[in-house]
């Protein structure tokens, strides 16, 4: 039979040699994480199941991210209980404090999320290890208190959605434009349950940060996972971090998809997701001059250090952000951090009027760090913009990529980088 790569993943981690859509498996995992947010449950919830200990102290990932610096005695108290969970269960990977991250890059930055794995963490963004060539889905914390318990988890496998990327980029575009305008094309339950396996001859020029960007997102399509095929790019990335062995794997030419959609990238300009769905997309010419309150540049999807330096690149041109507009940078790691200060980047931003914030999700998800107020409006390179996402249900959140934020961030309202 032939068979697609996350199908090929699934029963290698299952010891079968095939499974098919539609079938219940219980494949061994590589990594179960979770955060700040969800480990709290999920430790609970592995208490419960009578466990002692967890199946293996070195494929578990504690990462304190949302919240960091504790924002408040709840958070704080959160992590304390985690903390403490991973000193007696001696977890090899956990971050808190100066050595955390945002989970969704740390891990693969750290070499901890490989090409072949397979990936359960109670976060929903879980689905960005994809791009390195690996099974990666989200699931409730439930989920990984059993996988934290047993080595293992249990769902059905998906079918698979072929989306082949032809095309050269225009200027300004991103992989944060090319999973908008998909997601824009076949809404957010497009690919319910489904596998978004990402291939053509542009998968090949994408580099490793647009890949994390479109694998991230998949979910918001509905995606159980998003995937891209490794390739060089993938070896050259990972051959110098990864802490234990890898396989890359590939779908066979004769593979069963659901669905193959052929994206021409050549026709997609700078997008932009209106309010209140991630589908609401639109090219950022085409809005109505829309005047912001809020710019973000960090996150899961867009802090790694490739959207600094595309977002330092517009903030010095423009020398100075907008008096009326809030704008935060936020890299999404230590590294990333330090990077972007050996480069200059930092002082750019901060001689602009930015805020710059230490590695956390924050604004994200509405937790802290640039809560929007009732009637305010902010153009973020998170992924998602749904009702009160980022405070007030009042509020309003647009998304798009770091170039288009920072050139929003200057002018004021919602705007193209040629704009200035």
């Amino acid at each position: 039979m032939n068979s697609t790569i996350t199908e090929k993943i699934l029963a290698a981690h299952c010891g079968k040699k095939v499974v098919e859509p539609g079938e219940f498996i219980e494949p061994k995992i590589d990594i179960a994480l979770s955060n700040d947010v969800t480990a709290p449950l999920a430790i609970k919830e592995f208490r419960k199941s009578g466990a002692k200990n967890v199946f293996d102290k070195n494929k578990i990932a504690l990462v304190m991210d949302h919240f960091t610096p504790n924002k408040d005695i709840l958070s704080a108290e959160h992590v304390k209980f985690v903390r403490e969970f991973a000193k007696e269960q001696k977890i090899k990977h956990y971050f808190e404090g100066g050595n955390c991250g945002v989970e969704h890059a740390i891990l693969p930055e750290k070499g901890i999320v490989l090409p072949g794995d397979v990936v359960i963490g109670a976060d929903s963004h879980t689905c960005t290890y994809g791009a390195l060539g690996a099974f990666s889905t989200g699931g409730g914390s439930t989920d990984v208190a059993a996988a934290m318990a047993t080595g293992k988890v249990w769902f059905k496998v998906p079918n698979s959605l072929r989306f082949v990327l032809a095309g050269k980029l225009n200027k300004w575009v991103s992989g944060k434009d090319i999973i908008l305008y998909i997601i824009g094309s076949i809404g957010v339950d497009g690919a319910l349950y489904n596998a978004m396996e990402f291939t053509g001859p542009l998968c090949k020029k994408l580099t490793m940060a647009d890949r994390f960007t479109i694998a991230n997102m998949a979910i918001e399509a509905g995606g159980k996972n998003g995937i891209f095929t490794p390739d060089e790019i993938t070896e050259k990335y990972v051959s110098k971090i990864a802490q234990r062995k890898y396989k890359f794997y590939m779908s066979d030419k004769n593979a069963k998809y659901l669905k193959t959609l052929e994206i021409d990238c050549g026709k997609i300009l700078p997008q932009v997701a209106m309010p209140f769905l991630p589908s609401n997309t639109k090219a950022v010419k085409d809005t109505k001059r829309t005047y912001i309150d809020q710019a973000v540049i960090g996150s899961c999807t867009n802090g790694r250090i490739e959207d600094l330096r595309i977002a330092a690149t517009i903030i010095k041109k423009g020398k100075k952000v907008n008096s009326n507009v809030r704008t935060l940078v936020i890299p999404a790691t230590p590294a990333v951090y330090s990077q972007a200060l050996a480069e200059g980047l930092l002082k750019i931003f901060a001689d602009a009027g930015a805020i710059i914030s230490a590695p956390t999700c924050g604004p994200c998800l509405g937790g802290h760090m640039g809560i929007l107020a009732s009637g305010e409006k902010c153009i973020s390179t998170t992924n998602r913009n749904f009702v009160g996402r980022m405070g007030h249900v009042e509020s309003q959140v647009f998304l798009a990529n770091p170039a288009v934020v920072a050139a929003s961030a200057i002018k004021g309202y919602i705007a193209t980088p040629d704009e200035i």
